[in-house]
């Protein structure tokens, strides 16, 4: 008893002051956590630069197609048009059935299908001509290399001329 004695005057001191400096702990408990949650945002940050440069390496891994101006806009246009005409003729065809419910339902059904038949098809097919494009422009490099070394080996004056004149 004497030991329970001994532990509730001392539970019971610190909980007294405690309740007289109690906004100046809210106060500074505040100022902790905008600190905390700046830490946060720092941590945040930090796994956005990380995430670029995942995507950096991503990137030096091969072309994205994703990052290629046309090819977004030639896949974002044949999925409209897939899907489009998926809906008109899915809708169109079964105009015969039952109800018109039907038919929407199966329409949009169709939609959906030719929505993602057109999508891998452009993709496919613009994978390929971003490589093609690639290579174009690898040749182009290379061919401009080729002539700067050609341009630097030729002599600035054309000793030819000054050799025959000189005869």
């Amino acid at each position: 008893m004497a030991a329970e004695a001994a532990v509730a005057p001392t539970e019971e001191a610190p909980a007294a002051p405690a309740a007289a400096p109690e906004p100046a702990k809210k106060a500074a408990k505040g100022k902790a956590d905008k600190k905390d949650s700046k830490a946060e945002k720092g941590d945040k940050k930090d796994k956005k630069s990380k995430k670029g440069d995942d995507d950096a390496e991503l990137s030096d891994a091969g072309p994205s197609i994703a990052a290629h101006p046309r090819a977004v806009r030639g896949v974002a246009r044949a999925k409209s048009w897939g899907a489009l005409v998926g809906f008109v003729l899915g809708g169109y065809l079964s105009l015969p059935t039952n109800t018109v419910a039907a038919a929407g339902l199966r329409a949009l059904i169709a939609g959906v299908v030719c929505w993602v038949v057109a999508w891998a098809g452009a993709v496919f097919v613009w994978r390929r001509l971003v490589m093609l494009e690639l290579k174009g422009r690898e040749q182009q490099l290379a061919a401009a290399t080729q002539a700067a070394r050609a341009r630097r080996e030729l002599p600035a004056g054309r000793p030819e001329r000054a050799s025959a004149r000189a005869s």
